[in-house]
């Protein structure tokens, strides 16, 4: 059984769910143990966290731990993330940052919770409540995991709900770089602006793209948007490339292609003039945002070198009783 030490420690926990005749059915959890009382205890898993009464505990054991990045890694990546999806209403609490951006996409509409709130959580849960509250918004937290797994935790005690869980994927420019280009491919056209049919494909993803997406879109200095037509013009793909922060990363979102053009291999086409297009910037690594849930995206990405560098929750608070 566990102990007090082991708390901060990677843990799988076997878990009692039930019985069918004689059979007693388990089911098991792997993540941080983050508590240990009399009566539970509670693992910050990559789905986020779990709370698993004494009395149902089977076995549980630490097991060796993973590879993870620092917390300063998954902080500076999620900084640069920010910068390159820009909310144009954003405040501060501490180290945590609060956005607005007209309800358009999770990311730019959610309190970032990297760094010191400088202030106890419940206070900052309050806080971010009143800020949301102020523009007529639904609060939401974005909490990176591991590093916000108390965040979560907090959240869970309130009754917060989580979006599907987010992977946030890595992978060094070079193995991009030195990939063949398929042959037969039309050009990727990179431009400093969007056209107007790139934007409607990304509305056709996206829902309608409000005066406000417009401004994130185009609120890096250093972003690209990439374009693939066939022979009459047509739009095949898109992208949209920016280079942000210290480490000068490059992220790569919005890729869409129509759907009579793919499985062409244009997904990796439009991703590696992305890489040459952000090296030439000084970037040396790019990452990238996918639900999990998204098994097609996923795969072509693991299949252009994308690993998970860390994980990230949106979590959404309670609707008020009487709405």
């Amino acid at each position: 059984m566990l102990r007090q030490q082991d708390v901060g420690h990677r843990v799988v926990v076997r878990r009692i769910v039930g019985v069918t005749g004689d059979r007693t059915l388990f089911t098991d959890a792997l993540g941080e143990l983050v508590d240990l009382t009399e009566t539970d205890l509670t693992l910050a898993t990559a789905k986020g966290t779990v709370r698993v009464p004494l009395r149902e505990v089977h076995r549980a054991k630490r097991v060796p731990p993973a590879r993870r990045p620092a917390a300063a890694e998954v902080t500076a990546l999620e900084l640069a993330a920010d910068e390159a999806w820009p909310a144009p209403a954003r405040s501060r609490l501490g180290g945590w940052i609060l956005r607005a951006a007209d309800n358009w996409t999770g990311r730019a509409n959610s309190a970032l919770a990297v760094g010191d709130p400088d202030r106890t959580l419940e206070e900052a849960v309050d806080a971010v409540i009143r800020w949301y509250a102020d523009r007529g918004q639904q609060p939401l937290i974005n909490a990176p995991m591991p590093l916000a797994a108390p965040v979560n935790a907090a959240l869970d005690e309130r009754g917060w709900t989580a979006r599907p869980l987010t992977l946030v994927q890595t992978t060094p420019l070079t193995p991009l770089l030195a990939a063949p280009a398929r042959p037969g491919l039309p050009p990727v056209d990179l431009a400093d602006a969007a056209s107007d049919d790139w934007y409607a494909m990304v509305a056709e993803h996206k829902g309608a793209l409000p005066a406000t997406a417009l401004r994130i879109l185009n609120g890096p200095p250093e972003r690209v948007f990439a374009h693939v037509r066939d022979a009459g013009g047509e739009l095949l793909a898109v992208a949209r490339g920016a280079v942000t922060g210290p480490d000068r990363w490059l992220g790569v979102s919005l890729l869409q292609t129509a759907p009579a053009a793919r499985r062409q291999g244009l997904g990796a086409h439009v991703t590696r003039a992305l890489a040459q297009w952000g090296a030439q910037r000084g970037a040396t690594r790019a990452y990238l945002q996918v639900e999990e849930r998204n098994a097609a995206a996923v795969a072509l990405y693991h299949r252009l070198g994308f690993s998970t560098h860390h994980t990230y929750l949106t979590r959404e608070a309670p609707q008020p009783q009487g709405r």
